[in-house]
């Protein structure tokens, strides 16, 4: 029987393969020389023509199984700064740390502030800010499932960094510390209780304030990250935002849900976006110009990069979304059944193979 390295290495390679269509080479650029990288990791970079004199900057993590120009690709990060003038940076996992792929978001010397993965993260925001000169006040990060949970973990050891992040698909901060806790609180299962996860948060920085404003993304038939960890996560911040458990107010946005929890001062300082019907995924609208369906990347007709780019002021006065020839809603569906018809299987066999291991239940 293979090993279970050997089974995650082809799977991550045949999941690579078919996500080779979404990338685009040259459009993203190396980061290069962004000091020790103590996580191992690479890094890509889009400057726009248009900058400004103190851009911002938005920070991006791909998840399992992406590359850092397909997530690009299909999010719509760069094109949507070379309309506004704000810098990317896309941090990007190498195989040798995850043959699938994905941050390590739950390995302790990965997660604590100034070591491995995050410290690597750090590293390429400092050379960027340097480089660029970015605007320290308008620095902001999002990410999608392991990418999403390692925003979080990038939030909360470094809040001082960032404006705002959100957080896509993802898990609160230093829940889990192993893979089988890992796959665990992917499920729901064995997620602390809400002080526990405020003082986690809290005891990741000696930070005391002003805190990140926090949006958190997820699909409500998600089977691969329960919906229950957007919640922890909600509650997880809520504790340093100082805000009860109810939210202030209750927006649709479609077929779709936005709850807003508002500060003592009047400030939204947290959202959840609940996105109807949708699986494990970011959602994008792929009638805007720079958004294109592909596994995990899921036509729902709400863009959460354009959502989040309006919410942190990132466009221009006066800016309209360029949009190409729109699909009814009906071929939507039947295009987001296609692209993630198999994601289950193969989410499957990754289990499979952990469980002969003996690394999960």
């Amino acid at each position: 029987m293979r090993s279970l390295s050997d089974t995650l290495e082809r799977l991550a390679r045949f999941r690579a393969h078919r996500g080779e269509h979404t990338s685009q080479p040259g459009r993203l650029q190396d980061l290069r020389d962004f000091g020790s990288n103590p996580g191992g990791l690479t890094g890509k970079v889009h400057v726009p023509s248009n900058l400004g004199e103190h851009p911002a900057l938005v920070v991006v993590l791909h998840g399992c199984t992406q590359t850092a120009s397909g997530y690009d690709h299909s999010a719509g990060w760069s094109a949507l700064a070379d309309q506004n003038g704000f810098v990317v940076l896309l941090p990007e996992q190498d195989r040798s740390n995850n043959g699938n792929l994905c941050f390590n978001w739950f390995v302790p010397g990965d997660i604590r502030r100034d070591q491995g993965e995050a410290r690597s993260i750090r590293q390429m925001i400092d050379t960027v800010v340097s480089k660029h000169r970015i605007d320290t006040s308008r620095i902001f990060i999002t990410g999608l499932s392991a990418g999403g949970a390692m925003a979080n973990v990038m939030l909360s050891t470094y809040p001082e960094v960032f404006a705002a992040g959100a957080i896509i698909a993802g898990l609160p901060y230093g829940v889990a510390s192993t893979v089988p806790e890992a796959f665990d609180r992917m499920r729901g299962y064995g997620l602390p209780q809400i002080k526990t996860l405020q003082s986690k948060l809290k005891a990741a920085s000696p930070h005391d304030g002003p805190w990140p404003l926090v949006s958190v993304w997820h699909g409500n038939q998600d089977n691969t990250v329960a919906e229950a960890n957007a919640r922890a996560i909600v509650d997880q911040w809520r504790g340093v935002h100082g805000v009860s458990s109810r939210p202030d107010f209750h927006e649709p946005i479609g077929a779709h849900s936005k709850s807003v929890w508002r500060s003592a001062d009047g400030r939204e300082v947290i959202e959840y976006y609940s996105i109807t019907g949708m699986g494990h995924g970011t959602p994008i609208d792929a009638s805007l110009a720079g958004e294109n369906p592909a596994p995990y990347m899921l036509d729902v007709g709400i863009s959460s990069t354009l959502c989040s780019a309006e919410r942190w002021g990132l466009l221009c006065e006066g800016f309209e979304p360029a949009r190409g020839e729109s699909n009814p809603a009906p071929d939507r569906q039947a295009a987001f059944a296609q692209k993630t018809k198999g994601t289950d299987g193969i989410q499957q066999i990754i289990e499979d193979a952990l469980r002969k291991a003996g690394l999960m239940r």
